[in-house]
């Protein structure tokens, strides 16, 4: 039987290692986009990088909308799905620093400052997502 995952568990969850996030916004006529991403969480926000001009970019600044999914494919399964409205940043101090953090959780801590100056140039946004729902839960397949 699957077990409701508590606030300190989602959130070790879905900060573990170099798991993705599987974000869906909305596209103009309405029909769900899912993008793998790289995050990080900060306090009750979800914090990612994009381009002004992806399709994700373009969707966000129309509808904020976001659902992001956490999985762990392995026996016995779980998986964190969080949704919120999303605020768009181009501030590009924010979004280098935010862009180093990232970075250095998905690439290492030596590679930090090689993903802010890559990622954190104008024309990229800084997203910051107001985590409002969780559904989380482990041991699915128990």
């Amino acid at each position: 039987m699957a077990q409701k995952m508590t606030d300190e568990q989602w959130r070790e969850f879905v900060s573990h290692g170099t798991r993705t996030g599987k974000l869906s916004t909305v596209r103009a006529d309405g029909s769900p986009h899912v993008a793998p991403i790289w995050f990080v969480l900060d306090g009750d926000d979800l914090v990612f990088n994009t381009g002004k001009d992806t399709v994700k970019g373009r969707n966000l600044a129309r509808d904020g909308r976001v659902a992001l999914c956490v999985d762990d494919d392995r026996p016995p399964f779980a998986f964190v799905v969080l949704q919120g409205r999303a605020e768009l940043i181009e501030d590009i101090g924010q979004v280098r620093h935010w862009a180093a953090r990232i970075g250095g959780r998905y690439m290492g801590e030596d590679r930090a400052e090689e993903f802010g100056e890559r990622n954190g140039v104008p024309g990229e946004l800084l997203v910051r997502v107001r985590i409002a729902k969780v559904l989380a839960h482990a041991a699915v397949a128990d």
